[in-house]
């Protein structure tokens, strides 16, 4: 043993004063370097001072894969950057097509006069409760089909297809298809279904005329509701499932476990269906232009944009009620980016 130990020593390097071993070399090895963060043998890495071919070979590489996004950038710019700010140069002009010859700079005035017009504030009064009511209304009615639609059943793959649909129709198709196919007093589908259920003498009422408000928020719920349920839907299926099997193990029944489990959940998802949903349903043109031109007080903030761009021709006031929406549709686009951050956040732990 003692032997064993012995040659064991003689073959080991010899110790420094400092207590390490160097490793013995051959007169012709080459010294290799030790890099300090791997402590493996290798090259020392010196940072490429600027201007070096290194630097400029990584920035080359960096523009290269910039490149092909380039030319999409450059559009989105010319496309949608560049018109938003020609209209707010135009909103601080006085500028009427009546009357070339005025033309000028009109400071604030154009949203002082669009502040205090009462169609204007009549206006964004009727897109506040249309955007409140179709949300609200969608949400609820999203939740519950994402509920159904959550369960195990024989179709369900061809059901989520059919209750997509709707949001896929093109929007003027699906207004006109609610004005004359469903809303119309003479032959739309609910006066028909009234007279098949109470006969001749049942009332054939003039939905449109009597509900103006309520006919453009059903027509655009129909559109939204699969918006939200798919939203949601997705939601459901992120649920930890062996915590509600586990609850349902200990007694809980399933208003308890929809109560205190899942709606929990789903707080962030209906946060973000809502404000994604607001976003839309604000600029919404289309229902209001087609099935009521802005009739019987449910002119919103875009139509009136339009009539008075249109109809008007006063470029400047026009201009500034479309500033104003589109600094409303950001307070909440930012709202809704702050839930999706959040929400990202917490999929991620």
């Amino acid at each position: 043993m003692w032997t064993k130990r012995w040659n064991a020593g003689r073959s080991s390097p010899t110790t420094s004063r400092s207590g390490t071993a160097p490793a013995r070399r051959s007169r012709g090895e080459p010294v290799m370097s030790v890099d300090t963060e791997t402590r493996r043998p290798g090259r020392r890495h010196a940072a490429s001072p600027p201007g070096s071919e290194g630097t400029m070979m990584r920035q080359a590489g960096d523009w290269a894969r910039r490149a092909p996004l380039l030319p999409a950038l450059v559009f989105m710019i010319i496309v949608t950057q560049l018109p938003f700010l020609v209209t707010i140069v135009v909103s601080f002009m006085d500028w009427n097509a009546y009357y070339p010859d005025e033309r000028g700079f009109a400071g604030v005035d154009n949203f002082r006069r669009v502040l205090t017009d009462a169609n204007t504030r009549n206006a964004i009064w009727v897109t506040i409760l249309l955007t409140a009511g179709v949300v609200l209304i969608s949400l609820v009615l999203g939740l519950m089909i994402a509920l159904l639609l959550d369960r195990k059943f024989r179709g369900r793959g061809v059901v989520r297809t059919m209750m997509i649909t709707p949001f896929l129709v093109v929007p003027v198709a699906a207004a006109l298809l609610w004005k004359h196919a469903l809303y119309n007093p003479t032959y739309g589908l609910f006066n028909g279904v009234l007279t098949w259920l109470f006969g001749d003498n049942a009332p054939q009422p003039d939905w449109i005329s009597n509900q103006p408000l309520w006919s453009i928020i059903f027509a655009l719920v129909w559109q939204w509701t699969p918006f939200m349920m798919l939203i949601l839907l997705a939601g459901l299926q992120s649920r930890p499932l062996d915590v509600i099997e586990a609850a349902g193990i200990d007694g809980a029944n399933q208003w308890e476990i929809f109560r205190y489990m899942t709606l929990p959940h789903l707080r962030q998802y209906l946060e973000l269906s809502a404000l994604l949903g607001s976003i839309y349903v604000v600029q919404n043109f289309d229902a209001v232009f087609t099935i009521t031109s802005g009739g019987l007080g449910t002119a919103n903030l875009p139509y009136t944009i339009y009539q008075t761009f249109y109809t008007a021709h006063d470029y400047g006031r026009a201009s500034a009620a479309g500033v104003i929406v589109v600094i409303g549709t950001i307070v909440i686009a930012t709202l809704a980016l702050r839930s999706v951050s959040t929400l990202f956040k917490e999929e991620g732990r």
